[in-house]
């Protein structure tokens, strides 16, 4: 869905209220009062049959009586009654509808379907969206539209705002009210029967008017969705999200409040940062970012320099920002002799700059002066503590004067903490006039500085070049273990049974050997030598420890005949129902100087297969004690995650001889990750322990839970993964073998080659103009492509040297509502003419008819007289417009499925 299909919400031109009414303290009464107080231009029509007029406006007894059709409907009417309107309103032809009522999880009588399904088939039927149900309404200030029962009107600004829940949205109201801060658009989602939060960061994306995003999330109801349209709109729009439900009974309660799925909340917040959005804890928080954000510039680095009168609030903020993983600007000896020259002698001689109580404005800003000019920090925080020498007002106003003056200063993203109450006051309003954010604690000002050093680094991880791996193929023979133990109803395959599947995707296994019984066992083990680890094999038993089913370091066959007996009479004790299947013998491994770790892949309920990564042990907590990631992983996202297991400390590099090894524990997560992808029978996989041995990463023991699944393209997955299935390969006129296939984050480097090698001309007419070298930021946004949003095939020569080795480009952008993709082309300027460009353009038009989309488009400049050519010979209508210059094509590609057909 996309703004043509909201528009009659975001832009309408006449709005009926259903359900009007007089009576004070009724959600009719209000959202009349507050449509006719904001300022809007257009017809307000009340509908009810109890009052000839509702505030002074000529009310009308029935839908039908309406004089024309309402663009919006704000319907105000018990649940009961909603099929009825519904239906009356998409008769009448209204698009859009804002439904107040809960509780439509009712039957009404006679009715074998919920109310909520009952209105959702009506307004499919009709092409009505629908706002809610459950929704405090929508607020448009920069249009005079307040259609809500808020308690308050929006100021007009450039943050947009969405909410699940009417009373965050009151209370942010209430804040923004406060603060003078207002909203380009105010949302309340309610339940999101139609209309969710992805189909919403698709339209403010594109939003002129919104610069910052919020949103209060309950529950993610369409992940992909989700995902796709988060990602797209942070690449160019600050996304901040507070969810709600972080601990366990409290996603139950979240799920509850909107009808949602409980998901597990580090997952969550895997898929925000993997989105490039920025996670808040609280209102509070939400509250501080939100300033941060609308008045900082980009952060450039992470150093922080301190400013401040005393030396104990200092520290306080230093502590704070060690803690939360940021970092402290270290100054050099010329810096600091040029501070000494200018500060009193007893100053800290380090940063933070303790400037000493008794700091006068002037002292303040020669310390301000000298920090901007050394280029050695990025992001300054001045602290004031109340001073009978210094007034709090008196210093901020000078400060603010530097900072209007001097270019340095404005260069760092200034943040200040006026600290204390009455006397400090005065000073925090002169920054907030003057556009400086300000705090009231030390720990608020480096919370707000670590928004910034979290957002910076979520958008830095959406355009991070990913370094290669092996790309390891599916090996068809060894996934057969899966569908023939699920045939067998076989739901758990141990180390041994998974092994060649395992092997298949480069992950090695300890030696595994099988034993139905203590004599097997003993006999098994003299061939294979002591010592050995024995562990239970129980279908029926996920966790071993639970009934201490693993011996290691058994030395002899006395001791195994002992560990097998006792852990056999264990089990029947602890679990007499448990099927025993046998044991598993293995020869221990060397574990000197290595380091075990856990890594396990669990279904989540919202966001699909998640991977997490920690030490284990078992009280193991994945939501505690793991870091998470989303599949598909690339050596670069695998790299993030472990590095976020070792900041938060889910794992420890405990520095030994065969310890950890970031390329060969990255290396394995990334082939974890492509036989999750490859094979969706897999429904949970635990690898406990995991030993991590310099290069050698071995999987000790291996419990893998299957599912039936016929999940072929990645809908499971909340990202989609690269699509391998549409690799094919082609002849050009010249003979030669291409291969075509969909661009890879990896690909950057080459494609920049490709791109440097087209010739002036072929650029001038790829790019409408003359343009230099692309940069990074660019290229990754060329190759870090979304699968479900867009698509680029290349033509790959893989004998060619790595500048050479792509060939040509088509790539298509569609909107969100699968109507139309819009394509460009380019092939390398020595290789045109060899049927290369209509191999790639016959590839783009079968991927996009086999989507569903309905036509393809593209533009070239006039002079392009070939690719007008190749457009019209493969069926497009070319239109030339002389007076623009270009060239405009058109492709009905679903009329061109049906001819086929």
């Amino acid at each position: 869905m996309s703004q043509r299909k909201l528009h009659e919400l975001f832009s309408p031109k006449s709005i009926a209220v259903i359900g009007a009414s007089n009576r004070a303290l009724r959600s009719g009464n209000v959202v009349m009062k507050n449509l006719m107080s904001a300022g809007f231009n257009g017809p307000v029509m009340p509908v009810t049959p109890k009052y000839k007029a509702v505030l002074g406006v000529l009310a009308y007894a029935s839908i039908e009586e309406l004089p024309q059709r309402p663009d919006l409907a704000i319907i105000c009417v018990n649940a009961a009654r909603l099929p009825e309107v519904v239906e009356k309103l998409g008769q009448f032809g209204c698009k859009a509808a804002v439904i107040t009522a809960g509780g439509l999880d009712i039957k009404a009588e006679g009715k074998t379907q919920d109310i909520a399904s009952e209105i959702l088939l009506l307004a499919q039927r009709y092409g009505m969206r629908i706002l809610g149900p459950n929704s405090l309404g929508i607020m448009l200030p920069n249009i005079g539209l307040n259609a809500s029962f808020a308690h308050a009107n929006s100021q007009p600004g450039k943050i947009a705002f969405v909410s699940q829940s009417a009373a965050v949205c009151t209370t942010v109201l209430d804040w923004a009210n406060n603060k003078g801060i207002g909203f380009s658009s105010f949302i309340s989602l309610g339940d999101a029967l139609d209309i969710d939060f992805g189909e919403l960061l698709d339209y403010l994306a594109r939003d002129a008017k919104t610069q910052v995003i919020m949103l209060y999330i309950d529950s993610v109801k369409d992940p992909q969705r989700f995902m796709s349209a988060a990602r797209a709109a942070s690449r160019n729009k600050a996304i901040l999200v507070i969810k709600s439900g972080r601990s366990r009974l409290g996603a139950q309660a979240a799920a509850l409040h909107t009808g949602g799925q409980v998901g597990n909340d580090a997952v969550y917040d895997a898929a925000f940062k993997r989105a490039g959005m920025l996670r808040v804890k609280d209102l509070h928080e939400l509250f501080a970012a939100v300033e941060t954000l609308t008045y900082a510039n980009p952060l450039q680095g992470e150093r922080l320099a301190i400013i401040s009168n005393g030396g104990g609030p200092a520290v306080l903020a230093v502590d704070a920002l060690l803690e939360r993983g940021g970092k402290l600007a270290e100054f050099s000896e010329q810096t600091l002799n040029k501070l000494s020259q200018v500060l009193p002698s007893a100053w800290s001689g380090q940063n933070p700059l303790d400037i000493v109580g008794d700091a006068d404005p002037a002292r303040y800003a020669q310390a301000l002066d000298i920090v901007a000019g050394s280029g050695e920090a990025d992001a300054l925080l001045l602290m004031h503590a109340p001073s009978a020498l210094a007034g709090a007002e008196e210093t901020a106003q000078a400060l603010i004067n530097v900072i209007k003056q001097d270019s340095r200063a404005r260069r760092l993203n200034i943040l200040t903490n006026w600290m204390g109450e009455r006397a400090a006051y005065p000073g925090r309003l002169a920054f907030s006039k003057a556009g400086i954010p300000t705090y009231r604690t030390p720990e608020g000002a480096v919370g707000a500085f670590m928004h910034m050093v979290e957002f910076r680094r979520n958008q830095k991880l959406l355009s991070e070049t990913p370094s290669s791996t092996d790309k390891t193929m599916v090996d068809q023979a060894a996934r057969q273990i899966l569908q023939q133990a699920i045939a067998k109803d076989v739901w758990v395959l141990e180390t041994h049974d998974a092994k060649p599947l395992l092997q298949a995707y480069g992950l090695n296994t300890i030696e595994t050997w099988f034993v139905r019984n203590v004599s097997e066992a003993l006999a098994c083990a003299e061939e294979i030598g002591y010592p050995v680890a024995l562990k239970i094999q129980s279908p029926d038993i996920l966790h071993k420890s639970d009934v201490h089913g693993v011996s290691l370091n058994i030395n002899n066959a006395h001791q195994l005949e002992i560990a097998a007996e006792s852990m056999l009479e264990r089990v029947k004790q602890a679990y007499p129902q448990a099927r025993v299947e046998g044991m598993i013998l293995q020869r221990m491994a060397l574990t000197a100087g290595a380091q075990e770790l856990r890594v396990a892949v669990i279904s989540d309920p919202v966001f699909g297969p998640a991977i997490f990564l920690g030490e284990g042990g078992s009280e193991w907590d994945e939501t505690q004690d793991a870091a998470v990631a989303l599949p598909p992983l690339n050596m670069s996202l695998a790299r993030y995650l472990v590095i976020s297991a070792l900041k938060a400390e889910k794992i420890r590099d405990r520095r030994l001889p065969n310890g950890l090894k970031m390329d060969a524990l990255c290396k394995m997560l990334t082939r974890l990750s492509s036989l999750i992808i490859d094979c969706p029978e897999i429904a949970r996989l635990d690898l406990n322990p995991v030993l991590a041995a310099g290069d050698n990463i071995i999987l000790l023991d291996v419990n893998m839970r299957l599912q039936d699944s016929d999940d072929k393209l990645g809908q499971r997955l909340a990202i989609r993964p690269y699509p391998r299935e549409l690799e094919e390969y082609c002849e050009i006129k010249n003979g030669s073998r291409v291969l075509l296939r969909p661009i890879l984050p990896e690909d950057e480097p080459n494609h920049l080659a490709f791109d440097s090698s087209l010739s002036e001309e072929d650029r001038y007419k790829r790019y409408f103009g003359a343009r230099g070298q692309m940069t990074h930021e660019e290229m990754a946004l060329l190759t870090q492509i979304d699968y479900a949003r867009e698509m680029a095939f290349i033509a790959v020569d893989e004998k060619a040297e790595d500048d050479r080795a792509i060939l040509g480009v088509v790539r298509a952008t569609i909107d969100p509502d699968n109507i139309e993709a819009e394509f460009a082309m380019a092939v390398r300027s020595d290789l045109q003419g060899l049927g290369l460009g209509k191999h790639l353009l016959q590839k783009l038009i079968r991927y996009y008819q086999a989507m569903g989309t309905q036509s393809l488009t593209g533009m070239t400049m006039i002079q392009n007289r070939g690719m007008a050519g190749l457009a019209k010979h493969l069926g497009f209508r070319v239109k030339f417009e002389l007076e623009d210059g270009v060239i405009e094509m058109h492709l009905d590609l679903q009329d061109k499925v049906e001819s086929q057909a």
